[in-house]
């Protein structure tokens, strides 16, 4: 089906299974109806209009369509359309086709009905328009060459830019082509299918009676003129310039044959010629990789020898496989040829797409193939990567990543790719081609030639280099981080540099906290003030109490019990898997804080509450005392914020509940930066609607209540952060605590019990790594305005995580400008750090020879399925640098391949 639509009905293979089916029915019946319509005039309008239509991206054409007019009628915007469809067509581009096809079927009526028509001869109007054609040929064909690094692949373009490494040089470099690619596309796409419609229109095979030939023949023509513009051109041509030698009509070409039949006849054997050229290439490419190959030399010399002996029955094969339009098996990929099954050009069955290995680094292709499908599109419409034909192959290379791009379908100024990622982890086979891929590259691009036109030095492979894409992505480097993360120096300032980043990072999380904001202005509205508990084991003004003064060796004894460590944990912190609930007790009314009635410990006169009752009411966060448990509670005080705005930064109520003893609390209070948080806070923009701002910040940060809430949630953030231990970390224990392992503590339970803190904390602990590394690299902070911006710096543009996080893959997909992961190798015993930077970069392309893929497959496809050869170490899977049988067996469709990644058809528009 495929084969006659192509060769038969001037169509393309598509990119679907159900897309190829109903473009068939169409196509022919467009051919049968063409037979059936009585005027002349008629029927060359029908080719013509019916012939540029279906040479279109119909489908997506009408899907926009469709789009529009649901979107018009609900009068809203709806849901994206699939694929960024919505992209590819506008409105100007259906008037511009619109506007082709109206001065398509003029010209068409015009030229058949007004001109005279005879047959071909060196003087007659059709022999004129073979002549503009043979020159639109030449053309086109210089200006394609002079696109790509090399000219028919052997001699080295003198016109493409040379040694090529960076995109602002390539840019400069290569602002020539770019303006000689627009004058090709001009006159690929409209000078030259006028020009052929001309020549068409003039014949005179469409002036008589029709025939079924010249229906068959003519609706091919018409509809190649759009679908495969280059190849119309070519064929048009060398029908032309037969009809100039060979006058004479008693020759059969001109007696019995029409101008249709003619082309088709001309486009079959261009097809098979050029496949021939092809197979007999990847033939040779099999016969020296079998010769050059040191360990199987002895094995496959018999071999070798008999394909030269037998050489002529070696090209029947050829010509065989090449007539069938089949791959040509290499059994094993040795040098014994077979003819196998033939193949769509999609060669797997199964929709395009579907399938693909995801693993971790498919992520890194799903953020590149946006940008590299736009590349594509510029590329391929001025010419870079050669003539587009459905079924061709090419290689893209970027530092770990190759990427696997096969030709669909094409149209008229349309082309549907297909794009695969190949895997990044690499093994010895998949290393050794990469780097023959590299070779090739490096050789075509990067290296500078004495002579003015050379010959490539990798002539013979499967690979030819043709251009670089630049695109969007991201680059990977790797540093050990030897003498920075191991420094006593380093991990020293680390700890005081913590506690500024902890600051920092819950100022500027309250700041953006909109719930907050919106119980402030309905307090304020109301007029009235919000108790504020202030932390029991926090440092505190009032006098201490018994309690108070031994709470330290109590808690450490209870905490290391025999009973805590089996059983409960003590009872300050019991229940805490359970919700934090208010305890109301009814029909009370509770005293005002800081009344003589409140002030009064062990008062309980008639009519009052006891005064662990009424803390038990109003604290949040605290755990519920389980009923016949001891309730041996601190006392908390209730204290009220001196600033009204201090609102606005209030720490969430259960991150205020307590949990280290308070002689240890304020141990850990002297090391809190106060200068540092007085600086941080004057700089926070959370009172847009405030007039005086600076008054307002000066006013919150005099505020004592405010500052205490901090320390308390800082110091107790630092100590589980760092455990029991107060000592300098050491790097290990800097690698588990950013991987997320914290060492045991009073306050684990405590930070693991709120995971927002918690993911907040180890946030600060990572953006201080980074700090320390930075700091190593670049030279000390000098003020806070600097570490303020840096800080700032690693909000915006930084994630800094790990590689197995899901908001890594969040964080490449929203194009992050910046990653830095921390990570450690066993096999060399250093730490090391990764660093993806997100910049426009070169990929460099090359094409594979399609005939040398196909025929790989289809031993691929025939050894694991009939010869159920799987051994993980085959001749037929091991790297070769001529034949790259390797990378072409992972991009194989799974089960049979293993690309990690692989794209639905994406549709790409040439203009």
């Amino acid at each position: 089906m495929e084969q006659v639509l192509e060769f038969g009905l001037g169509g393309s293979s598509m990119s679907t299974h159900l897309r190829l089916l109903i473009m068939f029915i169409i196509s022919a019946g467009t051919a049968v109806t063409s037979y059936f319509i009585p005027s002349t005039v008629g029927v060359v309008l029908f080719m013509t209009a019916l012939g540029f239509l279906l040479s279109l991206n119909l489908s997506d054409m009408c899907l926009v369509f469709k789009h529009s007019v649901t979107r018009h009628r609900v009068g809203t915007k709806s849901k994206a359309l699939p694929s960024g469809s919505e992209k590819q067509f506008t409105w100007k581009e259906c008037l511009f086709y619109i506007i082709i096809l109206v001065l398509a079927l003029i010209e068409t009526s015009l030229l058949h009905h007004f001109a005279g028509f005879s047959q071909i001869s060196k003087n007659s109007p059709q022999a004129v328009v073979g002549y503009v054609l043979m020159i639109l040929l030449i053309i086109l064909w210089i200006l394609r060459e002079i696109q790509s690094v090399c000219i028919f692949g052997i001699f080295r373009n003198p016109f493409y830019p040379k040694d090529v490494q960076t995109v602002t040089l390539f840019l400069e470099k290569r602002t020539r082509l770019v303006k000689i690619g627009v004058v090709r596309r001009i006159l690929l796409n409209l000078v030259s299918p006028f020009a052929m419609i001309a020549f068409l229109s003039l014949d005179s095979s469409l002036q008589g009676l029709h025939s079924v030939s010249v229906s068959i023949g003519f609706t091919r023509a018409f509809r190649m003129v759009w679908q495969h513009t280059e190849n119309a051109l070519l064929e048009t041509v060398i029908v032309s310039v037969v009809h100039l030698f060979i006058s004479s009509t008693d020759v059969w070409w001109n007696r019995s044959v029409d101008t249709g039949i003619r082309l088709l006849l001309v486009g079959i054997m261009r097809d098979r010629l050029i496949q021939f050229i092809s197979k007999l290439q990847f033939a040779v490419t099999v016969l020296l990789a079998s010769w050059t190959e040191k360990k199987r030399r002895k094995s496959t010399t018999t071999l070798c020898i008999l394909n030269i002996v037998f050489s002529p029955f070696v090209l029947v094969f050829i010509i065989f496989s090449t007539l069938l339009s089949s791959p040509l098996l290499p059994l094993f990929t040795l040098p014994l040829f077979l003819v196998g099954f033939p193949r769509p050009v999609q060669i797997w069955p199964g929709a395009v797409g579907t399938a693909a290995c995801v693993c971790a680094d498919t992520v890194y292709y799903d953020q590149m193939v946006p940008g590299l499908t736009t590349a594509l599109q510029a590329a391929m419409a001025a010419g870079s990567l050669g003539l587009l034909l459905p079924g061709s192959h090419y290689l893209g290379r970027f530092q770990d990543r190759l990427i696997w791009i096969m030709i669909l379908e094409c149209g008229y100024t349309y082309c549907c790719i297909n794009i695969k990622g190949l895997e990044l982890q690499e093994t010895s086979c998949h290393t050794a081609e990469a780097q023959s891929v590299d070779e090739v590259f490096q050789s075509a691009f990067e290296q500078e030639y004495s002579r003015v036109c050379s010959i490539n030095e990798h002539f013979g492979n499967v690979l030819t280099p043709y251009s670089v894409l630049p695109v969007k992505l991201y680059s990977d480097a790797r540093n050990v981080l030897s003498g920075i993360i191991d420094s006593h120096d380093n991990l020293k300032e680390f700890k005081g540099d913590l506690i500024k980043v902890l600051v920092w990072i819950l100022l500027q999380y309250c700041s953006r906290r909109p719930h907050v904001q919106e119980v402030v202005h309905k307090t304020e509205n109301k007029g009235q003030a919000s108790l504020i508990i202030l932390p029991a084991l926090n440092t505190s003004p009032q006098t201490q109490t018994p309690e108070d003064s031994d709470s330290l060796n109590s808690e450490i004894l209870d905490d290391w019990s025999d009973d805590n460590v089996f059983g409960d944990e003590p009872t300050i912190r019991k229940g805490k898997e359970e919700k934090d609930q208010l305890k109301v007790v009814p029909g009370v009314n509770f005293p005002i804080p800081g009344s003589v009635e409140s002030q009064g410990i062990g008062e309980h006169s008639g009519g009052t509450v006891p005064e662990n009752s009424l803390y038990k009411s109003v604290i949040l966060g605290y755990p519920v005392v389980d009923k016949g448990k001891q309730k041996d509670v601190a006392y908390i005080p209730l204290v009220e914020f001196s600033c009204s705005h201090s609102h606005l930064l209030r720490l969430p109520e259960e991150w205020t509940s307590s949990c280290l003893p308070n002689s240890k609390m304020r141990e850990m209070s002297s090391l809190f930066p106060e200068e540092w948080y007085q600086f941080v806070l004057k700089q926070l923009e959370c009172f847009h609607s405030e007039e005086n701002t600076s008054s307002v910040l000066e006013e919150i940060a005099k505020d004592r209540v405010l500052k205490d809430f901090y320390v308390h949630a800082v110091m107790t953030c630092y100590f589980s952060l760092f455990g029991v231990d107060n000592m300098v970390p050491s790097p290990g224990h800097i690698l588990r605590v950013y991987s997320g392992v914290l060492p045991w503590s009073l306050a684990l339970d405590w930070l693991t019990e709120k995971p927002e803190l918690f993911q907040l904390a180890l946030k600060a602990f990572r953006y201080t790594l980074k700090l320390m590394i930075d700091k190593a690299s670049l030279g000390p902070i000098e003020d806070f305005k600097e570490l303020t911006n840096c800080l700032e710096e690693y909000e915006t543009d930084w994630y800094i995580g790990l590689v197995s996080d899901e908001k890594w893959k969040e964080a490449i997909l929203q194009e992050k400008p910046y990653l830095f992961s921390l990570g450690y190798d066993p096999n060399m015993g250093v730490y090391t750090g990764r660093v993806l930077t997100l910049q426009e970069l070169l990929i460099q392309v090359g094409k594979l020879n399609a005939e040398a893929v196909k025929g790989q497959w289809a031993n691929l496809s025939w050894e694991l399925l009939y010869a159920t050869n799987d051994d993980e170490e085959r001749y037929s899977i091991q790297a070769h640098p001529l034949l790259l049988r390797n990378l072409t067996v992972q991009a194989a469709d799974p089960p049979l391949g293993y690309p990690i990644y692989s794209s639905k058809p994406l549709h790409i528009h040439l203009y």
